[in-house]
């Protein structure tokens, strides 16, 4: 029993620290002033100040202290030893609104901080504050500020506030500004334009060519090279960020990133650095200058200047070298990024980014990728249909005429059948060739697809080793290969549905489900149809054959309806190869987007 007690104690010592405080009572990090939330502090200067209505007080005065900025959650507010800003809070507050402030206890010392009530938004703070008879001869006051779980900064210090004819401060003040250098501003007053992209700029644009002063569905980014800088203009429509990255290779990982956050009306700037396909690591705005932003019309603007070397930074890439550039977009909740929307651009080649001005073109699908989707389609939507409809309706078509020694038919089923084998072989291969392995981000359709593999390959297999017509086995071969055959094409189906939502393909959802649907709309219609003809046709002769029966009658004298039914599969088996390439025609140009 003591022994649960104890995993049961040690159990709450390890949550503790990771707990929100959204009702304002922290009084556990009085000393720290950090939050526990189990992330590390945005790097100061911050985009929040602390300001004072004077900077001489005496022992008794009352000091009116301000916290703003940009939207935020929490705070909590202290006033320090400006010689030592690691000791006690010191003096008192009072409150001038009590709904979104409140008083705490902090070192058994009454009403000597102050935070928030509640974890909602709040733009501005004024309290008071109430100097000591003790106070020391400099005061500092000290605030630590939550903009989302993981965003925050702490000990945000104000302008350093003196009693009078106090003795010069030994330990220098922290810095109160917020650096020029890193200042945020919204100062960018009209959309980004496309003119000098190839002549002074370097430009990525997707569609290309597209001008977002005049598209609001362009995405675009530009490149200028200034001295011994590089400045920067990233737009396009989003509802949570866009971002780009410089990578060695078109593959996600390894990346200078570079990310532009809607949070609250407002856009945060980040640089991270992309390890694998994980969640980016955010990283200090240090190496960015002039940063700037604008949200209009649904559209996401960010610009900023870097400089194209920062010694000993590995996560920031010289930019005098050469990268695959890519663009991507998506949601964003409380300042937090989620997957992208879609696949992001990748450009074609590598931009120098220092070099030449260029525009760059890409495409948000591999071309390796719309092949491997272009096969399996031409694979399992045409040749194995028109196949399986030629094995079973058009034997008695072609009975006994012959071509290479077998007979018309078995010999079209066959070529197709071994067409759609070599193009799922050669699909299967592609993916895999484009990531170097198995890809974890495709969900189901990977294994799906490796079934439709196996299958495809069993069935040729199954074929060679066949029984001759009329043995025993034969019937067992029969159904075993149209069973096979069937849950191919089945799994084959499902797995094409499930490639159609894998980002890397990037279809027009939800136009290539519709699309998609209506094929097999058609291959179920058209099986339909004959089939109902094979019944009628196989009853008709029936009826004609009890008749011959009786009347003594010649069959040939049957064998113009006979090729009336004929005629019939082959208008039908003509109108289904249009129907199949007309859909195969509209399907592939929406795949490889021509």
């Amino acid at each position: 029993m003591e022994s649960t007690w104890k995993v049961l104690v040690s159990c709450l010592f390890l949550i503790v620290p990771a707990t929100a405080y959204s009702n304002g009572k922290v009084t556990k990090a009085c000393r720290s002033m950090e939050p526990k939330h189990g992330h590390k502090p945005q790097p100061l200067p911050s985009p929040y100040s602390l300001t004072l209505n004077t900077t001489e007080f005496k022992p008794g005065d009352k000091i009116k202290v301000d916290l703003s900025g940009s939207s935020f959650k929490g705070f909590l507010i202290e006033a320090r030893d400006a010689e030592n800003l690691n000791s006690e809070a010191i003096g008192t507050f009072s409150l001038i609104d009590s709904t979104s402030s409140q008083l705490l206890n902090c070192a058994k010392r009454q009403n000597s901080a102050v935070s928030h009530t509640s974890s909602s938004e709040k733009g501005k703070i004024e309290v008071i504050w109430n100097s000591p008879r003790d106070a020391p001869p400099h005061v500092q006051f000290l605030s630590t500020v939550v903009k989302t779980f993981k965003h925050f900064w702490v000990k945000i210090p104000s302008p350093l506030v003196s009693q009078p004819n106090a003795p010069p401060l030994t330990t220098p003040p922290l810095p109160t500004a917020y650096s020029s250098k890193t200042d945020y501003t919204n100062d960018i007053i009209k959309p980004f334009n496309a003119s000098g992209c190839g002549t002074t700029k370097s430009c990525v644009r997707n569609p290309s060519y597209c001008n977002p002063e005049k598209d609001r569905y362009c995405f675009f980014l530009s490149f200028t090279k200034v001295d011994q800088a590089v400045r920067v203009e990233l737009s396009g429509p989003g509802e949570g960020y866009i971002a780009f990255a410089f990578s060695d290779d078109k593959l996600m990982g390894n990346d200078d990133t570079y990310l532009c956050i809607k949070e609250s009306q407002q856009v945060n700037i980040n640089p991270a650095f992309l390890t694998g396909r994980k969640y980016p690591s955010m990283e200090s705005k240090d190496s960015l200058q002039d940063m700037a932003w604008r949200l209009a019309d649904g559209v996401i603007q960010c610009s900023f200047r870097r400089n194209i070397s920062i010694p000993g930074d590995n996560h920031r890439f010289s930019l005098n070298g050469s990268y695959y550039i890519f663009l991507a977009d998506g949601l964003a909740t409380n300042g937090m990024i989620h997957r992208h929307n879609h696949q992001p651009l990748i450009t074609d080649k590598k931009l120098e980014v220092t070099g030449p001005a260029k525009n760059l073109g890409g495409a948000r699908s591999p071309l390796i990728i719309k092949f491997h989707g272009a096969f399996m389609f031409i694979a399992w939507m045409t040749t194995v249909s028109i196949g399986v409809i030629v094995a079973r309706f058009f034997k008695p078509v072609w009975p006994d005429n012959l071509w290479c020694g077998q007979k018309v038919w078995f010999q079209v089923h066959r070529t197709l059948m071994i067409i759609t084998i070599i193009l799922t072989c050669s699909a299967f291969v592609l993916p895999f060739l484009y990531r170097g392995g198995w890809s974890t981000h495709a969900g189901a359709h990977p294994f799906v697809g490796c079934v439709v593999m196996a299958l495809a390959v069993l069935q040729p297999i199954m074929a060679f080793f066949r029984p001759h017509p009329g043995t025993p086995r034969r019937s067992i071969f029969n159904w075993a290969h149209w069973g096979t055959g069937t849950v191919a094409r089945v799994t084959a189906v499902a797995a094409m549905f499930l490639g159609m939502n894998v980002q890397t393909l990037d279809l027009p959802n939800p136009w290539d489900t519709y699309m998609m649907v209506g094929l097999v709309l058609w291959h179920v219609l058209v099986d339909i149809i004959l089939e109902v003809h094979n019944y009628f046709m196989t009853r008709k002769e029936k009826e004609h054959d009890d008749d011959d029966d009786r009347d003594n009658i010649s069959f040939v004298k049957s064998a113009p309806a006979g090729s009336k039914g004929h005629t019939f599969k082959k208008v039908m088996l003509s109108v289904y190869i249009c129907g199949n390439l007309a859909f195969l025609s509209s399907f592939l140009a929406t795949i490889i987007q021509i």
